[in-house]
């Protein structure tokens, strides 16, 4: 099981947060407590400044975008990709997430900092990638947080048409039908597509204690070595 890191010195919370503001603070750290506070109260971090620099932002989006597995849409022709690839579970942690925060890549906002936070909350078993694999080559995948039954999904990459849409659907297969919850930030068009909604903030914090208080799926249940 994941190992619980020593608490946050700081006190995360939405009291003050209004309706409709995404931004409810500034400041803090990035030790493995203070992230898994901010997730335990529907709260994540992304820099202000560009490309993800600058004073740290804690962010809970209102409305919240989020998948409830059973919603997920899966078209015909993501079913012919997605029995293309192979997938595998936290194999190349390191490498997903440098290649969510590729140079190149449009509205990049992964900072060393961001990736060195998630790394070390990967090796103690919170944050996990599942990975899109062809021809023995990483072509795509995720990256995210599981507390529970609550994933928190942090950024995709594909480097093969359908490689990122198809490690989503692969984590569906990973969570509670009934009881997991796929956190995704921001609802886009591109996420629309596959079944992603979106809630007020108040119902999502219903949903999400209701996630965090099931199990954790088998699949996220080790500690990476």
């Amino acid at each position: 099981m994941p190992i619980e890191p020593p608490p946050t010195q700081w006190h995360l919370d939405l009291g003050q947060a209004r309706p409709g503001d995404d931004l409810v603070g500034v400041g803090a750290d990035l030790e493995p407590g203070t992230l898994l506070a901010a997730y335990r109260s529907g709260i994540f971090p992304m820099g202000l400044g560009v490309r993800g620099g600058g004073t740290l932002g804690w962010w809970s989006p209102d409305p919240r975008g989020l998948l409830h597995p059973r919603d997920l849409r899966v078209s015909r022709s993501l079913r012919r990709a997605h029995a293309r690839f192979d997938y595998r579970v936290d194999s190349a942690f390191d490498r997903v997430v440098a290649e969510c925060a590729a140079p190149g890549r449009q509205g990049r906002w992964i900072t060393p900092a961001i990736a060195g936070a998630y790394g070390e909350l990967h090796r103690l078993g919170w944050a996990h990638s599942v990975e899109t694999w062809q021809g023995g080559e990483l072509v795509g995948g995720l990256y995210g947080v599981a507390i529970g039954g609550l994933f928190a999904g942090e950024s995709m990459f594909h480097r093969a048409t359908d490689a990122s849409k198809a490690a989503l659907v692969h984590l569906v297969s990973l969570v509670s039908a009934d009881h997991g919850l796929i956190d995704v930030q921001w609802r886009t068009e591109h996420l629309a597509s596959l079944g992603v909604t979106e809630v007020r903030r108040t119902a999502y914090l219903g949903l999400l204690a209701d996630a965090l208080a099931q199990p954790l799926p088998p699949a996220f249940a080790g500690v990476p070595r």
